[in-house]
């Protein structure tokens, strides 16, 4: 057993809803890994990088451009069995929250040309390729299940003391979403982890950008299920900072700085709270 730190406890690291934005037949030697506990049913797959036919489809339906890594089939769920309600996570939805205006796109010295690279890449279908936020920024905070009772705001926090708890983990696993270099001007991906104890559950969806030089952004929705008293509690917390206040932070210590400035666990202990809030939903028995 181990014993959790809260940096640990916070992001869900190791000892639902399908996507819905384009068909795609999941090979059938690939099942979902998963596990049912409580009266839940946990769920993830893992599948490769979309190929060319998907990855088009999938730009007609967004309107803009997906990432260079996208893994379209990939998703986690969490289902209660009794009442049907679920909340998952899956590329597309996520993705199809990005502003489509280019009002936010954030601005470097190679924009116009890594714009020019994806029109030209997407030739054929350069109508649906239009300017957008190519950071690929997303407030995605999972998929509810059709008619799944919705969550209310709290104020109740996510019983940390509870996860810190030396539970056995019965089920772990961690999905990457989508992922893009940016043009090699830094990186931006979507993953999620789960881990899944006797008592409860917690996942942890998180988006992490690094724009060099420019911005460093954290958005993270962590989910927490009590099996015993079927609350679920949804946090979503925003963090960012510039870069170069990121960079001089870390210069204060002895660290590698250009390894501190690709690991979100460090640089969630540095940035600032841009914006927080929770939610929770009770379901029946």
């Amino acid at each position: 057993m181990t014993t959790w730190s809260n940096s640990d406890v916070l992001m869900a690291s190791k000892p639902a809803g399908m996507p819905t934005g384009h068909a795609s037949v999941y090979p059938e030697t690939k099942k979902p890994h998963g596990i049912s506990l409580g009266g839940f049913r946990i769920a993830t797959l893992k599948l490769p990088i979309l190929k060319a036919e998907p990855i088009e489809e999938m730009t007609k339906q967004l309107g803009i451009a997906p990432p260079e890594m996208i893994f379209g089939d990939n998703h986690v769920t969490i289902e209660h069995e009794k009442t049907g309600w679920g909340i998952g996570f899956n590329a597309f939805d996520a993705l199809n929250l990005v502003d489509k205006t280019g009002q936010s796109m954030l601005q470097v010295a190679y924009s116009k040309e890594w714009q020019q690279s994806r029109e030209k890449t997407h030739e054929g279908i350069k109508e649906v390729v239009k300017p957008f936020d190519w950071s690929y920024s997303t407030d995605y905070k999972g998929t509810l299940s059709p008619n799944a009772r919705p969550f209310e705001e709290t104020e109740k926090p996510i019983p940390i003391e509870l996860l810190k708890r030396p539970d056995p983990i019965l089920f772990f696993d961690e999905v990457v979403l989508y992922e893009d270099e940016l043009a090699d001007n830094g990186i931006a991906m979507l993953s999620c982890k789960i881990r899944v104890m006797p008592g409860r559950l917690l996942l942890l969806s998180r988006f992490f950008m690094r724009l060099d030089n420019v911005l460093i952004r954290l958005r993270d929705t962590r989910v927490y299920v009590d099996f015993e008293s079927r609350e679920v509690i949804r946090e979503y917390q925003a963090k960012e900072c510039e870069y170069e206040k990121v960079r001089q932070v870390l210069a204060n210590t002895r660290d590698d700085i250009p390894a501190l400035m690709r690991d979100p666990n460090r640089l969630s202990e540095i940035l600032p709270v841009v914006e927080k809030r929770a939610e929770r939903v009770v379901l029946e028995g």
